[in-house]
């Protein structure tokens, strides 16, 4: 009996026992929110982002909340090498991996248009994007030969209603919307890749936000509100999850009504 009901998706979304999740951008923010509800679900995370530090400090936060392993990586996911070492990193203290987050990103501002240089551009391109690209073929070609897993990529609103300040980074997120459909396509049916949508969320980088911004948000959004980190969580764990086994190339929107359209 109780082999039955853990079937169940309901029970399957909140049950990652001995999975193995591998977070960019993980240290912080929406990633960090992912992280720390993985290991609470019973899984063994790879916390990576650029600062080693702060992936250690997490990881021993996590690891003694929960007594799940928690291995902390430096990886910067707009350098092909340092993609192709987290991997290595990976397989080498699990031997495998379930569940891929490609949540790293990075907006950078530039001054006007016509002011943006070609490093700024590349950079964008890299992280929000090459990154994303080079770490779904790694992982995700060793997922098949392993029998299955499970990619999440993590995009914005900006994919669909892009800013006068966000064209760079709009036009890699919507790029990696269509990494998307293409890996699920490449990778299925044995592998699922997803995408989540966010809309703004209350995290470090929000402390920066004028007040302006946030009447924007109540004048705006459906719920009228940005959201708290926490809240990103439910819709990780069901791509994450077997409960969500018949979603494959898709984009979940976690916006709080900020994007009305197809996306």
């Amino acid at each position: 009996m109780p082999d039955l009901i853990k079937r169940h998706p309901e029970q399957q979304l909140v049950d990652l026992t001995d999975r193995v999740v591998v977070v960019t951008g993980g240290s912080r923010g929406l990633g960090r929110a992912m992280v720390e509800a993985f290991a609470r679900c019973g899984a063994n995370v790879v916390v990576a982002s650029r600062k080693l530090e702060n992936c250690t400090a997490l990881a021993d936060e996590v690891a003694e909340a929960t007594g799940r392993r928690i291995l902390p990586v430096v990886c910067h996911v707009g350098d092909w090498d340092q993609c192709d070492a987290l991997v290595e990193a990976t397989y080498e203290a699990f031997g495998r991996c379930d569940v891929l987050v490609n949540n790293a990103g990075s907006s950078p501002l530039y001054p006007s248009l016509e002011e943006v240089t070609p490093e700024l551009f590349d950079k964008t391109i890299a992280v929000n994007l090459r990154g994303t690209f080079r770490l779904s073929a790694a992982f995700g070609t060793r997922m098949v030969a392993d029998g299955g897993g499970s990619i999440i990529n993590v995009s914005s609103i900006s994919a669909s209603a892009p800013t006068a300040v966000e064209a760079i980074y709009g036009a890699a997120k919507a790029g990696v919307h269509s990494l998307t459909e293409s890996f699920a396509r490449a990778y299925g049916p044995t592998v699922r890749v997803n995408c989540l949508q966010p809309g703004p969320f209350l995290t470090d980088i929000s402390t920066h936000w004028p007040e302006s911004a946030h009447e924007g948000f109540r004048r705006r959004l459906a719920l009228g509100r940005a959201g708290e980190a926490h809240e990103i969580v439910g819709a990780a764990l069901y791509l994450a999850s077997d409960a969500s086994s018949f979603a494959t190339g898709s984009v979940i929107k976690v916006d709080g009504g900020a994007v009305y359209g197809t996306g």
